[in-house]
């Protein structure tokens, strides 16, 4: 999820869930009995303001309601949900966006280890990391997402930590894409490149983009369908056109002694991360218990194609100068191996890429507000849809977010982002596993096929990567990080407090199942 700086391509060298108001109706499919039973009862508020919600664990299962069927909803008849190609390419914005940052492991390591490091690092990382979403976002296919894992797990308090940690992770991350996507474009208007001029384009491009995700899913959807396709055609172009120029000789390269561990690391976690960012919008996605694992196999596939295949044509295609690969350096080899049109291109290409990956990002961050509203961790006005079936008050403050934390500087954010990112991705790996343990009976649509053992073993891998990343940071972004942490330990009791004086309403859905029933031994499914 990494993008370039800016390259001047002139030189030869680089410079619904819809909201539903349900009276009730809750329908009760037994798996083993042919008898289904239609149950109407009245749901009431609790002298907290809460509804009453279904309890897990009551009945053989229980369907998680508007998630895979359609309830009579003025507003869910005007948005659609998010069918599987879209969902394959909102993935592949939440977690790479295409080849654009790949570059700092070729300059790290040389091209062995960076060609290597992309096949393999997957394994490490975003196959347990999909794996674990997969599972946990068909077992719980609502808006909260790994904030409803850590919660079922580990309690509200928990949950809370891990939707705020993640939601200012997410939110820090989408402070880069409209700064680089204006770095690309000072080079045709470069006025924009410092100044007022530049403050007022970052303001118009991110209340474009955050329009575009008002304006519901479907769109956002096909829209990083279309960006998808224009970021990546023209390295289909570059790689056609390599292909007189590749020596594979080239491709093993390597110096042990001359690698930059810290900087080659952490390109692979950046650009290999964010698969469980998804599951923040499983309530939108169109049959989520089948359409979520195969988008994120599919993503997955995609993206390591989308990064090793432009690695092989560039470092086969032209002789190594290995300081010469840094972010940019793409649209470099771009101009040796097609010219100055295809140099361009690829840059256009990598401002596109930047578009597509905020218009993703926000989605997931937005929708994540929503979910933790229908779950009572925020005031309800959280939970409140736009016309167009969007959480309107969710992407206002994530728009804020990106727009006040836009002044950082490019190092800064992806410090503090990967730090609190780690932390949330701990309460994932913690949650999975303690619901494996306690919960073995209940059913989920998809399940890692390794038993509880192999499931519990597949964390540790990216539980020592996690590690090793947060050893790496810096004094500063640790003192950040962990005030960022400190405010999240605070927020949680004080909106309690709040709930209790009544100053604003906080209310569960009444469609979702709750969380802090225990489920009886053989319970069958939370999803027919």
């Amino acid at each position: 999820m990494q993008g370039p700086t800016e390259v001047a391509c002139n030189k030869e060298t680089s410079d619904q869930r819809q909201e539903v108001k349900v009276v009730a109706s809750v329908v009760i499919t037994p798996s083993t009995n042919p008898n289904h039973v239609l149950v109407d009862e009245k749901l009431r508020h609790t002298g907290s303001n809460r509804q009453t919600s279904i309890e897990m664990g009551a009945h053989d299962a229980v369907r998680y309601s508007g998630i895979d069927e359609d309830l009579p909803s003025p507003r869910a008849e005007k948005s659609r949900k998010i069918s599987l190609l879209p969902l394959i390419f909102l993935i592949f914005y939440e977690v790479s966006g295409g080849p654009f940052g790949v570059e700092d492991s070729v300059g790290a390591a040389g091209p062995l280890l960076a060609l290597a490091g992309f096949l393999v690092f997957p394994f490490i990382w975003s196959v347990p990391e999909a794996l674990i979403t997969a599972e946990m976002g068909t077992m719980f296919p609502e808006n909260g997402g790994y904030v409803v894992w850590v919660s079922a797990a580990l309690g509200d308090f928990w949950g809370f930590q891990q939707g705020w940690m993640k939601w200012l992770s997410g939110v820090i991350d989408n402070a880069l894409y409209p700064v680089l996507f204006l770095d690309y474009f000072k080079a045709v208007v470069p006025i924009i490149g410092h100044g007022y001029p530049r403050t007022i384009a970052v303001l118009v491009l991110t209340s474009a983009l955050t329009f575009l995700n008002y304006r519901g899913m479907t769109i956002v959807g096909w829209v990083a369908v279309l960006l998808g396709v224009v970021s990546l055609l023209p390295f289909i172009v570059m790689g056609l056109l390599s292909i007189p120029r590749v020596e594979p000789s080239r491709w093993l390269v390597v110096d042990l002694h001359n690698v930059n561990w810290g900087l080659y690391l952490n390109t692979l976690f950046w650009n290999l991360n964010y698969w469980d960012s998804v599951s923040t919008l499983a309530g939108e996605v169109e049959n989520p218990r089948k359409t979520l694992p195969k988008a994120l196999s599919y993503a997955l596939i995609f993206v390591v194609a989308a990064y090793f295949f432009p690695l092989l044509a560039g470092t086969g295609a032209i002789p190594l100068d290995q300081s010469q690969w840094s972010d940019g350096y793409f649209a470099d080899i771009a101009k040796i191996i097609g010219g100055t049109w295809l140099c361009w291109w690829i840059q256009g290409a990598a401002a596109m890429s930047n578009m597509g990956m905020f218009v993703a990002e926000m989605s997931s961050d937005s929708f994540q507000l929503l979910g933790m509203a229908e779950r009572g961790m925020l005031p309800e006005i959280f939970a409140k849809r736009s016309r167009y079936g969007t959480p309107l008050l969710g992407i206002l403050f994530s728009a804020s977010g990106v727009i006040l934390l836009s002044w950082l500087s490019f190092e800064e954010i992806v410090a503090a982002e990967n730090f609190l990112y780690c932390f949330g991705m701990i309460l994932e790996f913690i949650a999975f596993v303690v619901l494996r343990i306690k919960q073995p009976t209940v059913a989920r649509p998809y399940k890692i096929p390794f038993g509880t053992a192999g499931a519990i073993l597949i964390c540790i891998p990216p539980t020592i990567l996690i590690c090793v990343v947060l050893a790496l940071a810096s004094v500063k972004v640790m003192v950040v990080s962990l005030i960022a942490v400190a405010i999240g330990l605070v927020m949680h009791p004080a909106l309690k407090y709040v709930e209790k004086k009544r100053w604003l309403k906080f209310s569960v859905s009444s469609n979702l199942p709750d969380l802090e029933t225990e489920v009886h031994d053989n319970t069958q499914s939370l999803v027919p």
